[in-house]
């Protein structure tokens, strides 16, 4: 029913040409290949994944930063086409993105002031409604006193204020989705914890859906409803968050789960699996499932020839495994 869901993918694929001498081409590297999946109002998930997997290439895709190659998007109920200078206006006035690099994401020679107005000089928002704007947005990621931050730059502040700056132009807008590509990688240990309840935080007294992208899962069973494993363009497992990590069904998000350092010091004297090999090249991926020639429990015959489908085997609980036909 219209209203149920704010963000739709169906069957996205962004392949990226490879240019060989500058015109002939060398294939196609296929970032994100044949992925589905739906957002309601005021959720939150997580895609998880290791470097290469395509994770960023998905966000790029749902901003409009990177052209549809297949497939379409529906965000609040339009069909979002990024080649439209309307559709890209609208759509990023309603998302706001926080990226992975605070410092290179910050204009350096602009001011709080001015990096926090430029959002709302663009979208047009009345005049009168700057100044109460940024200071509710600086109050509420604790830049505080707001005064003493206003006229400073980038450079001035710490990693973790320049992550709260981000996060404050994300949000000024007021929109009804943030899109969090790996929002604490690059930030010290102590300050990991504070940036995502202050995520959560936002997304709860907002009513926003959140979209946060990891490649480590320690994090992810205290901030999100629902869990997304991607690997080599493909979402291989969903499911509720306290139902994936404490039953992970693909074979690729227990060997996540497992890598997760654990303090205990009776870890010190067991040995943590690894699958062998590398992931996949995206420009030539491997026939059937994508993840067969590191598996231990691929079916010869069967995952290295055919695609798996989308199984459930439990309610909410999807996966493409062979396994679980």
């Amino acid at each position: 029913m219209p209203g149920e869901l704010l963000l739709s993918a169906k069957d996205l694929k962004t392949w990226f040409e490879l240019k060989r001498w500058g015109f002939l081409s060398a294939g196609f590297v296929r970032a994100v290949d044949g992925i589905s999946f739906d957002l309601k109002p005021s959720e939150s998930i997580t895609i998880v994944g290791e470097s290469g997997s395509g994770k960023t290439s998905l966000l790029r895709t749902i901003l409009g930063l990177a052209q549809i190659t297949g497939g379409e998007i529906t965000f609040d109920g339009k069909i979002f086409d990024a080649r439209e200078v309307k559709d890209l206006a609208w759509m990023r006035a309603h998302v706001g993105f926080v990226q992975q690099d605070p410092y290179g994401a910050l204009p350096p020679f602009m001011d709080i002031r001015k990096i926090l107005s430029e959002p709302l000089l663009i979208n047009k928002v009345p005049k009168e409604e700057h100044e109460k704007r940024i200071r509710d947005a600086m109050e509420e990621v604790r830049l505080i006193p707001v005064d003493d931050f206003l006229p400073k730059y980038p450079h001035m502040l710490s990693g973790g204020q320049q992550q709260r700056l981000v996060i404050a132009r994300a949000i000024i807008l007021r929109p009804k989705l943030i899109v969090a590509d790996e929002p604490v990688s690059m930030l010290d240990a102590s300050v990991r914890v504070e940036i995502l309840e202050l995520l959560s935080n936002i997304q709860k007294s907002h009513n926003m859906s959140i979209i946060y992208i990891t490649h480590d899962l320690s994090s992810v069973r205290y901030f999100s409803e629902r869990v997304f494993i991607m690997y080599a363009g493909k979402i291989v497992e969903k499911a509720n968050t306290r139902e994936l990590v404490q039953n992970p069904l693909h074979p690729y998000a227990q060997v996540l789960l497992n890598a997760i350092p654990d303090p205990d010091h009776e870890n010190a004297k067991k040995f943590k699996e690894v699958p062998p090999g590398e992931p996949p090249s995206l420009v030539n991926p491997p026939s059937g499932c994508r993840f067969h020639p590191r598996c231990p429990h691929a079916i010869e015959g069967l995952c290295n020839t055919q695609e798996p489908p989308e199984f459930e085997p439990a309610p909410h609980h999807s996966v493409e495994c062979w396994l679980y036909k």
